[in-house]
């Protein structure tokens, strides 16, 4: 299908921000554009970096929700599928061709059990968290009734203080209790330590780090020695994954913002002092902007406010630009320092969101730029999906 069909009869400005071929400049803001060659460059190196480790990476779909993006992880990056977070969200996925999916969390509603178990319908490999062992029942009646298979994970809390069992012997039950259970199969660990990817300090994020590698280490021992061998342990996010991928444990990584990268990785310091978004992955993600007003001499106003990104990590960035700062938002509006009063009316900026995952759940399009052209119109494919 071609671009003109594909997008046939939708209009720019009220259906879509923009379409394939058009200016940069002629792009309806606020909106989200991709700088395509960043964004390859990103997905080839952390591939590259997980076949120098011999780990696999699964790339986290949760951050971009976008069927196009994994594709392009699996392509480039030889991801072998995607983890995420709801039932729904995994649907999404599967239903875009994207054949390994895992849910790394878990599903208690029996309707959602429902949908995940036919999943596999759809010809894909569905795996999901449990941490309860009441859970395993639940999950293998609706395999079986469905004549379907779903590989489990025992999750690990390493850390966070949220999900996941603590100790040698509860891993250990849930592993027998899958194992005993029709039409689920135990496949190993989930062991992700969300907390440190955010400790600027590489220090800081080494010691989480060490503590959460001697807990899996221990467990997988106990697993093994019980006959109960753990096939995947995965876990590792943009900010820790040289710690797992170097572990000798881990198996495959989770790695999500690396595609794209926000202002608060940009804050995360590498083991030489240097941000990781200047040594290691590029901005790709931005929110396009545009200068709505500029009464005040030293204050412009954007028009990209609380409804198109998330501030629980921070302000956006103006990216590549020290002359003009995002100091404030209301719904609507962004309110962007300008003391020399250098910006003008209609004038575009591009922000670095603060936190990239919730940012993209507030659009329905990414604009795909290369050479100050769009090449390409993305859906957020699995945009609202939270059930």
């Amino acid at each position: 299908m071609n671009a003109s069909t594909q997008f046939e009869g939708l209009e720019v400005g009220y259906d879509v921000p923009a379409l394939p071929g058009m200016s940069e400049a002629d792009i309806q803001t606020p909106c989200l554009v991709l700088d395509l060659d960043a964004l390859e460059r990103n997905i080839v190196r952390m591939g590259e970096q997980a076949r120098a480790m011999g780990v696999r990476l699964r790339a986290h779909g949760k951050m971009h929700k976008s069927v196009d993006v994994a594709k392009l992880q699996e392509r480039l990056g030889g991801s072998i599928g995607v983890c995420c977070q709801k039932v729904s969200e995994a649907e999404a996925f599967v239903r875009g061709g994207i054949t390994d999916v895992l849910v790394s969390n878990q599903v208690r509603d029996k309707a959602k059990i429902d949908r995940l178990a036919r999943l596999p319908r759809l010809g894909a490999r569905i795996a999901c968290c449990v941490d309860d062992v009441a859970n395993v029942a639940e999950l293998s009646e609706a395999a079986t009734r469905h004549g379907t298979t779903i590989e489990c994970l025992v999750e690990i809390d390493c850390g966070a203080g949220r999900c996941g069992v603590t100790t040698a012997p509860e891993a250990v039950a849930l592993a027998r209790a899958i194992n005993a259970a029709p039409g689920l199969i135990f496949s190993g660990l989930q062991a992700y330590q969300g907390a440190m990817q955010h400790l600027n300090s590489y220090t800081d994020r080494k010691a989480k780090a060490d503590f959460t590698i001697a807990l899996v280490r221990e467990l997988v021992a106990a697993l093994n020695a019980e006959g109960l061998g753990c096939g995947i342990v995965s876990g590792g996010g943009t900010g820790s994954y040289r710690f797992e991928g170097n572990s000798g444990v881990y198996t495959e990584l989770q790695c999500g913002s690396y595609a794209f990268m926000d202002a608060a990785y940009g804050r995360v310091l590498d083991e030489n002092g240097q941000r990781i978004d200047e040594t290691e992955f590029e901005n790709a993600l931005f929110i396009l902007t545009s200068v709505m007003s500029h009464v005040k001499a030293d204050m412009a106003v954007c028009d990209a406010g609380l409804k198109v990104q998330s501030i629980d990590s921070g302000l956006p960035v103006v990216f590549g630009r020290n002359d003009v700062t995002y100091v404030h938002c209301s719904d609507e509006h962004g309110e962007i320092a300008d003391p020399d009063g250098v910006l003008k009316i209609n004038d575009k900026l591009k922000l670095v969101p603060g936190h990239c995952d919730p940012t993209c759940n507030l659009h329905d399009w990414y604009v795909g730029l290369r050479g100050g052209t769009v090449e390409c119109l993305w859906p957020v494919s699995a945009r609202g999906k939270a059930y």
